[in-house]
């Protein structure tokens, strides 16, 4: 059985890229508590109908019953697991440990970038429309310009938070948050680095040698 892992870095640095690789080349689930989220909704579950009160309600899930969520969608005998957007702090890394991985085999991933070139990436990513495919204008261009390569569509949009001073905000409080977790990530001594800074393929490289 795979390692789960939980990918940490800041917004941007290709947490999501290396992730649908790795579901794909490696057989990994790929934990997403806001698909989690809806499908209890859609499902109309009880754990679906009070998330769904909440939610009307203008308030954000509490991080109990997220870790509820996750108890009833993660098999971890049976499955490898991706944990990226969750946790986000050191007091939800400490109740993921303790209520859903209990001690299972675990890397935590750091994507380690200069925050400064990680603003240039982010206020040049461009999003398709149609198909959700993610290019940059510096490091993954579209072949041709202004049109996707997967689905061929013309609605290559920037996300109205990739301006540089909504990237900064967001950056500001990842910054304030990741230094707890790496420490204890560390002091558990599953934490594992990689260089976000280099090419997808380089990355990926590097995730399989620490896999292996």
């Amino acid at each position: 059985m795979r390692p789960n892992l939980i990918l940490l870095g800041a917004p941007g640095s290709g947490k999501g890229t290396q992730a649908s690789l790795l579901v794909q080349n490696e057989g990994y689930s790929h934990v997403s508590t806001g698909d989690l989220l809806r499908k209890e909704i859609t499902e109309e579950s009880e754990l679906g109908k009070r998330v769904k009160d909440i939610m009307e309600k203008g308030d954000l899930v509490d991080d109990h019953t997220v870790l509820q969520l996750l108890t009833k969608n993660c098999n971890l005998q049976e499955n490898s697991y991706i944990f990226d957007g969750f946790p986000r702090n050191f007091e939800q890394a400490k109740l993921l440990e303790e209520n859903v991985l209990n001690g299972s085999k675990t890397y935590a991933i750091y994507f380690h970038i200069d925050l400064e070139v990680l603003i240039t990436r982010l206020i040049n990513r461009r999003t398709c429309k149609d198909c959700g495919a993610i290019f940059n204008l510096l490091t993954k261009p579209p072949l041709k310009n202004g049109t996707c390569d997967i689905c061929g569509g013309v609605n290559l949009d920037q996300r109205k938070d990739d301006n540089e001073e909504s990237v900064r905000n967001r950056l500001d409080v990842f910054k304030s948050t990741i230094g707890p977790m790496l420490e204890l990530y560390e002091g558990m001594g599953i934490l594992k680095k990689v260089d976000a800074s280099a090419n997808p393929g380089e990355v990926t490289k590097e995730i399989n040698s620490i896999l292996e």
